[in-house]
């Protein structure tokens, strides 16, 4: 049987699915990954790129932060792609259980996916350091200098930055995956921690990887598609 059969038939016999998705997911509608070929790591900075979206260069050297944070991480025109719409149709069928993603564009919830698990948070929610008021993404975004609140307080985005802690979602992302018979693990290396960790968690019936390059974890699974997302997921209904 063809691969995406396999996993087709996995999806029609399963009613407790979970779906769990990296920068892949998300490169399919232009968004760049960081470890990938072409990813953000791959361009020349005067930093370590990942100095640019740590807790340390936020607060140390806001200007920094922002400068590299608006012009990489803005996602405000980007569009959905099949695997989001995808997702959101198994989720209205009530197969879906949970969307626990790697990524901070907001990409499912444009699809219309109702429950979804940010765990490196979301470019879309923003507070103020020292009075917590709320700003939205095109307050950040569109702000010319470094944002601050009407208290003079620093904006800061709602992501998780290098250095800091996973939010509570992540909790909510384990009991998700303990409790699902299938995992649809998609557009992710596995090689970040304490996020790839979650597939140790996962004790159901139906492991899957689908990524373009192999994995960690692919010895783990019971179905491997090493092939470009966007294919597998148009040939799924």
């Amino acid at each position: 049987m063809d691969k995406i059969e396999e996993l087709q038939r996995i999806i029609d016999e399963s009613d407790n699915i979970v779906f769990f998705g990296g920068a892949g997911v998300s490169t399919v509608s232009g968004i760049k990954d960081f470890r990938g070929k072409d990813g953000l790591y791959k361009e020349k900075y005067d930093y370590n790129p990942e100095y640019y979206l740590s807790s340390r260069c936020f607060y140390n050297e806001p200007k920094l932060f922002f400068d590299f944070y608006k012009s990489k991480m803005n996602s405000l025109g980007v569009m959905p792609n099949v695997i989001h719409n995808y997702l959101t149709d198994l989720e209205r069928k009530g197969k879906l259980k949970a969307i626990i993603t790697q990524n901070i564009d907001g990409l499912h919830q444009k699809a219309g996916s109702k429950n979804v698990l940010e765990i490196h948070g979301t470019t879309y929610s923003n507070h103020c350091i020292d009075c917590n008021m709320k700003y939205d993404a095109e307050f950040v975004f569109n702000h010319e200098n470094i944002p601050l609140c009407e208290c003079g307080g620093l904006i800061k985005p709602d992501v998780v930055l290098y250095g800091e802690m996973l939010p509570k979602t992540y909790d909510e992302a384990i009991k998700y995956i303990y409790k699902a018979d299938t995992l649809i693990v998609a557009g992710t290396s596995l090689t970040v921690y304490p996020a790839s960790g979650l597939v140790k968690l996962f004790g159901g019936k139906n492991l899957i990887i689908i990524n373009n390059e192999i994995t960690p974890y692919d010895e783990l699974a019971s179905l491997v598609i090493n092939a470009d997302l966007k294919e597998v997921f148009t040939n799924l209904h």
